[in-house]
């Protein structure tokens, strides 16, 4: 008998994916992380307490999108903080950025990372690079200290429940924007404008409290609730669409499954029903 990873959202519908077999899963102090080897074309796949968090198939979906959008309206972007994304992805979407001297990760869950580093090294390749530093604590306590240290911050946070829900507060979002350098971007995922509506409307209320910009940009994630995702670009003076450096975007265009220049001014273009949702 054939056996099944199932997701199905609060709305009564979700995916499948034909299991193979398990690799690894363990329960950590914080959540149970499980690593399966797939029987698609999705490959190896990441799940956080049963839920979706990435796979080998459609990852580049997700972490080209966090990682360049907000780091192609930087001129000039050195120093980086990402905030859970504890696979790795985002840090190796930002260590393609020639200008980037420091990325700091800051994930709260060790076994995460190590599972990430055995299992899925097409995603996690990057963490071993001289450039990356990586803290396993919290996040909430790290980021309160911090002033005028990053120029870009990327939350690659879980859903707002268990250990990522300390990530979608007021007070959170007011650290992470002192922690900003002048000209500083945060990029935050925000669930799905399609399934989660009620969580993506309450997280823009609190980052509009907190950032004179505040825009979204979506787009499409397969194996995602809904398939379809958002993000919060936040800055006190970036505004969306305002810069894109043609040297960087070139080179970093042609190492990328789904991002280019013409993709990325799309990204802003928001259907009707997301626009009344913000």
């Amino acid at each position: 008998m054939t056996e099944f990873y199932q997701e199905i959202t609060p709305d009564g519908y979700g995916i499948a994916i034909k299991r193979k077999e398990t690799l690894f899963c363990e329960q950590s102090p914080f959540q149970k992380v499980e690593i399966f080897e797939s029987d698609s074309t999705l490959g190896r796949v990441l799940t956080l307490d049963d839920l979706m968090m990435t796979t080998e198939g459609d990852e580049f979906h997700y972490h080209e999108m966090i990682a360049h959008i907000p780091m192609m309206h930087h001129k000039d972007p050195k120093t980086v903080l990402v905030i859970g994304g504890g696979d790795g992805g985002t840090v190796r979407e930002v260590l393609k950025h020639d200008t980037v001297e420091k990325v700091v990760l800051c994930e709260i869950d060790g076994m995460v990372i190590e599972a990430c580093k055995k299992y899925l090294p097409t995603i996690s390749c990057e963490l071993e690079n001289p450039k990356c530093e990586i803290l396993v604590e919290d996040a909430i306590e790290y980021i309160k200290d911090k002033e005028n240290m990053f120029d870009i911050v990327l939350i690659d946070s879980t859903d707002p429940m268990g250990p990522g829900e300390g990530l979608f507060t007021e007070e959170f979002y007011t650290n992470v924007k002192r922690s900003l350098k002048s000209g500083g971007i945060v990029c935050a995922q925000s669930e799905s404008p399609f399934s989660q509506s009620d969580a993506v409307k309450k997280m823009y209320v609190l980052l509009k409290k907190v950032f004179p910009i505040c825009a979204t940009f979506t787009s499409n994630i397969p194996t995602y609730p809904g398939g379809y995702w958002a993000w919060a670009f936040c800055s006190e003076t970036v505004k969306p669409l305002s810069y894109w450096d043609e040297r960087r975007g070139n080179a970093i265009t042609k190492t990328c499954k789904i991002y280019n220049k013409e993709y990325h001014d799309a990204r802003f273009a928001l259907p009707n029903y997301l626009k009344e949702l913000l």
